[in-house]
């Protein structure tokens, strides 16, 4: 995406479920967070607090607080974006096509605001279930961490 608005309408021509009010979300995101999660843009390679990280946790949208990774499919791809073999569930996130900067992607957003989380890659040859590679921008989300009794 060439950081145009992201769209309150799913590929299939609904909405999504959660109603952002745009302005408010302005004032209380960063601008590189609004600037991603709002106008599909990317943070810096190697920038992102939950690059390397190894909590254990879930990972939710950081503006809807959809759940949407667990700790457990997170893996180090060293591709400097946090890196995931897949979804909490498959309707956690929508998967858009991408043409944008010469080249077809997958975007994901999520299913819930359809703020844009990043992009999936397949057939890179990680040693991972899916064979997917979810790289999402650490701004679009947000950890909670597991709590031990």
């Amino acid at each position: 995406m060439n950081h145009e608005e992201v769209s309150a309408i799913k590929p299939d021509g609904t909405l999504y479920p959660y109603e952002i009010n745009d302005a408010k979300l302005r004032e209380e995101l960063d601008p590189l967070s609004y600037k991603v999660l709002r106008q599909a843009g990317t943070e810096a390679a190697f920038s992102g607090e939950y690059t390397d990280i190894e909590t254990e946790g879930v990972y939710s949208c950081k503006v809807c607080s959809q759940e949407l990774f667990r700790s457990e499919t997170k893996f180090h791809s060293g591709c400097g974006w946090p890196s995931f073999y897949a979804p909490k569930d498959s309707d956690a996130v929508t998967l858009l096509e991408d043409l944008s900067f010469g080249k077809r992607r997958i975007e994901a957003r999520c299913a819930n605001c359809g703020s844009h989380l990043g992009h999936v890659f397949t057939g890179e040859g990680y040693d991972v279930p899916t064979d997917e590679r979810w790289c999402i921008n650490s701004v679009s989300l947000k950890l909670e961490p597991k709590k031990y009794l």
